[in-house]
């Protein structure tokens, strides 16, 4: 079914456009394509000059997410060429169908997930307006009544830039859910931030463990950059994601062949563009806690992260974080880092105390559309349901963490 209905969108952006473009629009890049067939070169030249940065719509993360990652593959991208320079790509959004997305069969195409919870997408900062613009036309032109944008940065000036452009249409868009996540702001002195963050008590609290911490040998945090320096720490952090409640709920990445794949390939990738690090934090020879951070222009994005669990009383992961926002905060290329964490996150919350505005919107094509009310009713009678499901499984769970762990002896 979602080949069915992604086919049949694409057929009628070929159609739509061999019947309405003129000779030069024909001869140049369809506006929805399988996202393999983008031009690399020209995907990274949008990428250096994006309005807004974003980690996970890199080409080398999010063609490797494409290519194997569970759930993930066979995405299309809306693309925005410059009228004067047909070559240069000026916006980007991979999409697929509100089928593959949601299981909903109704006329829209949602943001394709890059495996990162962010997909803000990228517009040339020369022609932002313009560019978003340009993919609003082009999703017409598919036949979609709507665009759901999952994942977005809401306050970010590529929101903006569509908001501009709707405007034009008398359109406005629609918030389906939003919520705010932790952000750093690395443009200050890291003592500074986290004494503001922590206090006195608790930072005191920190070093004491890493003193304790110490007795199993010299602590010190190491940061992966080259190609192959990130292909072997890599392998140390996916053993330990597998060692901790992700591999024991089957979510972690080296549990899944295609997942696997995915980032093994992504991750040298975009060290060759200094866009990825694997950050370690060291106890001697063992690897206690790592993980995996993304830069693009100003901001880094702290992908994930895996601890060991014996050495759980001394915080490996607090421990980590804490030595990533001084190595941020150190480095003039950084302003911002994204925690891409979920809201209310036990962990990094307390210690990067900025916030970022994120949610999913929808986008509507046509005004005073019919269709569109019938995608909004849809998307948020799923959310609803999603969420009554997600509080089952937690209460589930809170359940079994009460039971006794072995069974009373028989009297």
């Amino acid at each position: 079914m979602a080949e069915i209905i992604d086919r049949a969108i694409a057929t009628a952006s070929s159609t739509a456009r061999n019947q309405q473009a003129g000779p030069l629009e024909r001869v140049r890049a369809a506006d929805l394509v399988p996202l393999d067939t983008v031009s690399p070169q020209a995907w990274q030249d949008l990428v250096e000059h994006a309005r807004e940065p974003n980690g996970y719509y890199l080409p080398g993360w999010e063609r490797a997410v494409n290519a194997t990652a569970r759930g993930r593959t066979g995405t299309s991208a809306l693309c925005a060429w410059d009228d004067d320079q047909p070559s240069r790509l000026i916006g980007l959004m991979p999409t697929t169908s509100l089928w593959h997305a949601c299981r909903l069969p109704l006329p829209a195409l949602a943001s394709g997930h890059p495996y990162g919870t962010l997909c803000t997408p990228l517009l040339d900062g020369r022609s932002a307006e313009r560019a978003a613009a340009q993919l609003l036309d082009a999703a017409r032109r598919t036949g979609a009544r709507a665009l759901l944008l999952r994942d977005m940065s809401l306050a970010g000036s590529v929101m903006q830039a569509f908001e501009a452009a709707l405007r034009r249409g008398d359109l406005r868009p629609r918030v389906l859910q939003s919520y705010e996540r932790a952000l750093l702001d690395a443009s200050g002195d890291a003592d500074t931030v986290l004494h503001d963050a922590l206090g006195a008590k608790k930072l005191k609290e920190l070093r004491r463990l890493r003193h304790r911490l110490a007795e199993h040998g010299d602590v010190r945090f190491e940061v992966a950059r080259s190609p192959g320096d990130v292909s072997t720490a890599l392998e140390t952090f996916l053993v330990l994601e597998a060692s901790g409640w992700k591999g024991r709920r089957g979510t972690a990445l080296i549990q899944h062949d295609g997942d696997a794949a995915f980032i093994r390939r992504a991750a040298p990738a975009l060290a060759q563009h200094e866009a990825c690090e694997i950050i370690s934090l060291m106890a001697g020879d063992t690897t206690v806690a790592a993980g995996v951070v993304l830069r693009h222009q100003d901001r880094a994005f702290f992908f994930k992260l895996g601890v060991d669990e014996r050495f759980a009383k001394y915080s490996p992961g607090v421990q980590l974080t804490l030595d990533l926002t001084r190595h941020l905060c150190a480095d003039p290329k950084i302003n911002a880092a994204d925690s891409t964490a979920g809201p209310d996150h036990p962990m990094i919350n307390p210690i990067w105390r900025e916030r970022l505005a994120i949610g999913d919107v929808i986008i509507p094509l046509y005004t005073r559309d019919p269709v569109v009310e019938l995608i909004h009713g849809a998307l948020t009678a799923r959310r609803e349901g999603l969420a009554m499901a997600r509080r089952a499984v937690h209460a589930v769970r809170a359940i079994r963490k009460r039971r006794p762990t072995t069974q009373p002896p028989r009297r």
